[in-house]
């Protein structure tokens, strides 16, 4: 993949498994046997065994090794290990990893997984507790001081400046909530199945940092999300309809850091999300009217509106109206607002139902989904698209 060209890659694999185990806010289990549980249930999902599994990819903030996971899975020899960096930004990577395999005849079988007790647990949300020197971290130095110490307080600075670059108030981010709680709200695996909110509700919910409310922040979620990948040619005898990776990308900016980029020349959009999207659009010849259906990491609803903006659904300023006048079904499980945060694995688990046809809240005639992994860090997509 090159920030300058159009890979090969797209076309080559497929994912053919998806798996979860529930998600609730005190799973009762380890990491580990959540993760298990995602990786079995996913084989499952493609009429695969452990046998067939020689690749695994996950997060480098996971807890649970593959070696590990593999032993505890019934998975033997590995020919493929890897793990990607940078938090939910590693989400799309994973499976961009995985496809990168199996096309050049690396693996055959590779399973993406990420598991966590990230409610009962270790809480993200809490923020920055205490942390060992290191380079990277050098760059939350000159935050943390003047107390930015959470994702939220991070966000906020960019959240801030998007206001007041285009002339809107906190409102606006209110409809990529409502929009994901009314998903949840038909989908049993949701956290908040059957709880859809209104505006108003948005507007009432406390604030957390200025200007993002309590509604504008995701969930803490504990529980497990796996994913399949294989050969296209291998995915179409399998059980399920393969979701074939069109195409894939990750994408770091220049300034970058995590979450605290705020010396770049704006804060008005998301540079490293641009550098995803220009590959997505180059390597796949596909462009904004050929998506059915957007699956974007919505850890915090501003960032929501600028990847719609990085992408060229809209005009800068303009994501809020596209968002309140439905013009793309966005999030249709819910989003880590609504069904689970999973650090954007689950969202990716749903762009697979839509192309499958069995998502609880379908999109007629979705043959092409775009995902996307988490906002303000170095981050990565995928495309996904039907067998045709």
């Amino acid at each position: 993949m090159s920030v300058r060209g159009a890979d090969s890659l797209g076309g080559r694999a497929a994912v053919v498994g998806i798996g979860a185990t529930e998600f609730s806010k005190d799973s009762g289990r380890s990491e580990l046997k959540l993760a298990v549980e995602a990786v079995r249930a996913a084989l499952d999902d493609a009429g695969l065994t452990p046998d067939d599994v020689d690749g695994l990819v996950t997060f480098t903030m996971d807890t649970s090794p593959e070696i590990t996971v593999a032993q505890a899975a019934g998975i033997g020899e590995l020919s493929f290990f890897s793990r990607i960096h940078y938090g939910g930004g590693a989400a799309c990577a994973t499976v961009q990893q995985a496809a990168m395999a199996v096309a050049t005849g690396v693996a055959d079988v590779v399973v993406c997984y990420r598991a966590f007790n990230e409610r009962s647990g270790r809480r993200f949300g809490s923020g920055v507790q205490q942390r060992e020197p290191t380079a990277e971290g050098a760059a939350l130095g000159w935050n943390l001081p003047f107390g930015l110490l959470t994702p939220a307080s991070w966000v906020a600075m960019a959240a801030q400046r998007y206001l007041h670059a285009y002339g809107l108030t906190p409102e606006v981010f209110g409809h990529v909530a409502v929009t994901d709680r009314r998903h949840a709200a038909r989908n049993p695996a949701a956290y908040f199945y059957g709880k859809p909110i209104t505006l108003a509700d948005h507007a009432a919910s406390r604030w957390i940092v200025e200007p993002l409310r309590l509604l504008d922040c995701c969930q803490e979620t504990d529980g497990g999300q796996a994913i399949v990948v294989t050969s296209a040619e291998r995915a179409r005898d399998l059980r399920r309809p393969p979701a074939v990776i069109v195409a894939a990308a990750q994408g770091a900016g220049r300034a970058q850091e995590q979450m605290t980029s705020f010396y770049r020349d704006g804060l008005t959009g998301l540079p490293e999300m641009g550098v995803v999207a220009r590959q997505l659009w180059r390597s796949s010849g596909l462009s904004p009217s050929d998506i059915d259906v957007g699956i974007l990491y919505d850890h915090f609803t501003p960032f929501v509106l600028m990847q719609l903006e990085e992408f060229g659904f809209c005009a800068p300023g303009e994501a809020a109206g596209f968002v309140e006048a439905d013009a793309l079904p966005l999030n249709t499980h819910g989003g880590q607002l609504g069904e689970a945060y999973l650090h954007g694995m689950n969202g990716i688990a749903e762009a697979v139902r839509q192309i499958r046809g069995s998502s609880v809240n379908q999109v007629s005639g979705a043959a092409r989904t775009l995902v996307t992994a988490g906002t303000g860090v170095p981050t990565s997509g995928l495309i996904l698209g039907t067998d045709d």
